[in-house]
């Protein structure tokens, strides 16, 4: 069975209360980096985890800032502008892969000491941290309702608590859904390949069906790439997903969520999907090589169809059946510990404006969560090569005004694994019925536990 990349872990609130008297005996695993303003050393660093560390600001800075962040931003050079105009402020970066970063940021919560100034929190990993808003300042104290128009609701919805009281941080890129596909593939099976008509072709999940069997019948490829990504785009169309507000699982109480399922596995069965590990090479050589005709993927996702078929360029991009989804974005958060909280503030709405997102957008691809930034001349008149000319960042934001927030909740991960292992079960072989029903059982006792 494939084990997808999600840590199942203890709440943040279970695991704050166990550890609040005994910092001491914290996890090696934490960051307790000296770049922190706390002062204290009771969580520590494993070395290995440390990534790459960029100074930004002179010596002589009053305030010395530290920001946590995963991935490729680019924000440590947009930083620079902005320590030109406040020479009294310097920031320490610290960037790291994403699993070692939200580990040593949860650690460092947990001792109480050692978390930075700004940390990242990336979408999947928000519901962790939402009974624990002690451990964090609140930003509409801070001023951010000033700002809240100038960001997609249903994306700075998820930055907050339940009750919309409490915002734990500041949106920065998102990853609105599409459908990338393979032009030559669209071709070979007789059906048309330009956006528009595809676009026209494929309107709902039964013309994708159809669409899917043409090209199976002509070319012997399937539709797309394995059971992941196919029910992460028909989930993410969905009203409601595994849980309430209220944290009440909801996945057999409410059809939406089997009704995804289902629909996957009936692909499955008849032969549209394929079984490429999601990052596996078999699945990078299949983008170089056309072994399946569409990827429903998020906006990031051209970056590595980029990388891994760089001569590729038969791919396009067409808009979802039926509406959009979300996979990806993150939050920056100020925790409490911060003795410098306004000071971070201030830089985090400077780099996270609307100006500031277009300029991660031209220089890193982050899509920005900032609508105003769709309107800008520069994301309007952008064009990709590589996707045959076309006017993918349009694309990709009429994508992302589609989308809704759903809530997602702090057992989201596990619930989800279960799902997508299921959906690989039945591509083994196993009943679809019996399948769910075994997923259902699983799910109960992971989060019962």
């Amino acid at each position: 069975m494939k084990k997808l990349g999600y840590i199942t872990m203890l709440s943040l609130f279970t695991f704050l209360g166990a550890c609040s008297d005994n910092s001491e005996n914290s996890s090696s695993d934490g960051n307790g980096d000296s770049n922190t303003n706390s002062g204290n050393e009771d969580a520590t660093v494993n070395e290995e985890n440390e990534g790459e560390e960029t100074v930004v600001g002179g010596e002589s800075a009053e305030v010395e800032l530290s920001f946590w962040l995963f991935g490729a931003t680019g924000y440590p050079e947009l930083a620079k502008e902005y320590m030109e105009e406040n020479p009294e402020i310097s920031i320490t970066f610290q960037e790291i892969e994403m699993e070692d970063h939200h580990n040593n940021l949860f650690t460092a919560l947990s001792a109480g000491s050692g978390a930075p100034d700004m940390a990242a929190v990336e979408v999947s990993e928000m519901g962790r941290y939402q009974d624990a808003q002690d451990r964090f300042h609140n930003l509409y104290d801070l001023g951010a309702k000033e700002i809240k128009g100038d960001y997609l609701e249903w994306v700075w919805e998820i930055g907050e608590n339940v009750d919309g009281d409490f915002l734990f941080g500041i949106p920065t890129d998102i990853g609105p859904t599409v459908m990338f596909y393979r032009s030559d593939v669209f071709e070979e099976a007789g059906l048309p390949s330009e956006p528009e008509d595809v676009e026209a072709l494929i309107q709902t999940w039964d013309d994708f069906e159809e669409a899917a069997a043409t090209i199976l019948e002509e070319t012997g490829v399937p539709m797309v790439d394995n059971p992941e990504l196919m029910f992460n785009a028909l989930r993410d169309q969905q009203p409601q997903q595994y849980f309430d507000e209220n944290d009440e699982l909801i996945i057999e109480s409410t059809s939406d969520t089997k009704e995804s399922f289902m629909k996957n596995a009936d692909f499955i069965e008849k032969g549209y999907v394929g079984s490429m590990e999601l990052w596996s090479p078999e699945w990078g050589a299949g983008m170089a090589e056309g072994n399946y005709a569409t990827l429903l993927a998020p906006a990031w996702m051209q970056g590595q169809i980029k990388d891994n078929a760089p001569d590729a360029t038969e791919w396009r991009i067409a808009t979802l059946p039926e509406g959009a989804g979300n996979w990806g974005g993150s939050w920056i958060t100020i925790p409490a510990e911060s003795e410098h909280a306004e000071e971070a503030y201030d830089f985090l709405t400077w780099l996270l404006s609307p100006e500031g997102q277009l300029k991660a957008f031209e220089n890193m691809g982050l899509f920005p969560s900032a609508p105003e930034v769709y309107e800008m001349e520069e994301f309007v008149n952008y064009t990709d090569d590589y996707f045959g000319g076309q006017h993918t960042a349009e694309i990709f934001a009429e994508a992302a005004l589609q989308v809704e927030h759903v809530y997602k909740g702090e057992h989201y991960p596990a619930v989800n694994q279960e799902i997508q292992d299921g959906l690989y079960n039945v591509q083994e072989g196993v009943d679809k019925e019996e399948e769910w029903a075994d997923i259902l059982e699983r799910v109960d006792q992971r989060i019962s536990r």
